[in-house]
């Protein structure tokens, strides 16, 4: 288990009242992100259907999942082996059967059939049918919408996930070194990526990396206007900015990082922007501190832009944690107008305010821990554009310098 047995109680304790306080008798976890955080459990299984049921009034979550996962389930969690429950492989991939069905007998069996069960309706692993086959199957059950209702808790980390999220962005740093050591005119945007992913993985000597939940993004030249992007096996040309977004990944908890790359000398459109993106960042920054909306800093963010004729639409950032694919984010406070979230200490946000414009665009961000008086960042990186200068050694050969 990566936590202590109290550490999963608490988490376990906050989500029951957090049941309690929506009127939910039985949670149907899906997330895999949040099936983690309350039981420890980390397999690549998501793929196929398995669930986490918790119920308020009964010590243990069950995990449910495929049969040749459930092993997996007892060595990775710290419930008794008899809550780990597993249907069998003719329910996978089947027009015939579905894994619902198996649940909402497991439910019938343990008397939750007509109770109010909350399910994670708008999250990537629970499908529509999923949910008509519930439906189907439990008709004398309420059903709730209780999406993010674990994410909530999550989004106050203790002090281990702390430390976690810091090697994450160790892991980032490093990565996003071998990342612009590995840009330079000529050479192919693939191999840029796989100087990233070693780094990542590898890690450092006292410890490695996990897979991130996003895979790093790569945009370059005009494609820089788009920021989800990735790669392919074209060449990097002088002249051209690339952006790497990517984030560092410990025990799944996650620091993302994204810096701007200029192959060549930049254009004084780039470099006024990034002064602009540098100054937003330092006033946003300086704003954050316990007690304070988050709206607050997307304030500070307009305040230092709007002199200068810059909108964004898209929000400041967001919540990030623990994860899985297809997203670091947590899915919860976002850093944008209108957003009420208090700011507390041991939350953490991505700050990334990206900008992309028709033709071209410029990204530099960082992840960020509330403390009890400001701001920690979790990566330390030299913040603000990156220029790297071609130059011919006497053989003709080509060289690069940064």
């Amino acid at each position: 288990m990566t936590f202590e047995v109290g550490e999963y109680l608490k988490r376990l304790k906050k989500t029951k009242q957090r049941m309690e306080k929506h009127g939910v008798d039985v949670l149907l976890v899906t997330d895999p992100a949040n099936m983690n955080y309350l039981t420890g459990y980390d397999a690549w299984s998501f793929y196929v259907h398995q669930m986490l049921i918790v119920m308020i009034d009964e010590p243990q979550p069950i995990w449910v999942g495929r049969y040749m996962d459930a092993n997996g389930a007892k060595r990775t969690t710290w419930m008794h082996d008899e809550n780990v429950v597993s249907y069998p492989d003719y329910f996978v991939n089947s027009h015939q059967f579905h894994p619902m069905e198996y649940i909402a007998k497991l439910l019938t069996e343990l008397k939750q059939e007509k109770r109010v069960i909350g399910v994670e309706m708008d999250q990537y692993y629970f499908s529509a049918k999923s949910y008509t086959t519930l439906l189907d199957n439990l008709p004398n059950a309420t059903f709730k919408d209780c999406t993010s209702l674990v994410n909530w808790v999550r989004i106050i980390k203790s002090d281990q996930e702390i430390e976690f999220m810091r090697r994450a962005g160790t892991l980032a740093e490093q990565a996003m070194q071998a990342g612009i050591h590995a840009i330079h005119t000529g050479s192919r945007e693939c191999d840029a990526a796989a100087s990233i992913y070693y780094e990542l993985i590898k890690g450092t000597e006292e410890f490695g990396g996990d897979y991130p939940s996003i895979v790093p993004m790569l945009p370059t030249g005009d494609k820089t206007s788009a920021p989800h992007l990735t790669w392919c096996d074209d060449h990097f040309e002088e002249g051209n900015a690339v952006i790497i977004e990517l984030a560092g990944c410990y025990k799944r908890y996650h620091a993302p990082l994204a810096r701007t790359v200029f192959l060549g000398n930049p254009t004084d459109r780039l470099k006024k922007l990034d002064e602009i993106v540098k100054e937003g960042i330092e006033n946003v920054l300086q704003k954050v501190k316990p007690g304070i909306y988050l709206e607050e800093l997307e304030e500070a963010w307009v305040e230092s832009t709007r002199k200068y004729g810059i909108e964004k639409e898209s929000r400041l950032g967001y919540s990030i944690g623990l994860n899985y694919p297809p997203d670091w984010g947590e899915h919860t406070a976002s850093i944008r107008k209108n957003d009420r979230t208090v700011l507390e200490p041991n939350m953490t946000f991505h700050f990334i305010p990206g900008l992309w414009f028709d033709q071209d665009g410029i990204e530099t961000s960082e992840s960020f821990r509330v403390t009890e008086d400001g701001v920690e960042l979790l990566t330390n990186f030299q913040r603000g554009l990156i220029q790297k200068i071609p130059f011919h050694f006497p053989d003709d050969t080509k060289g690069i310098i940064s």
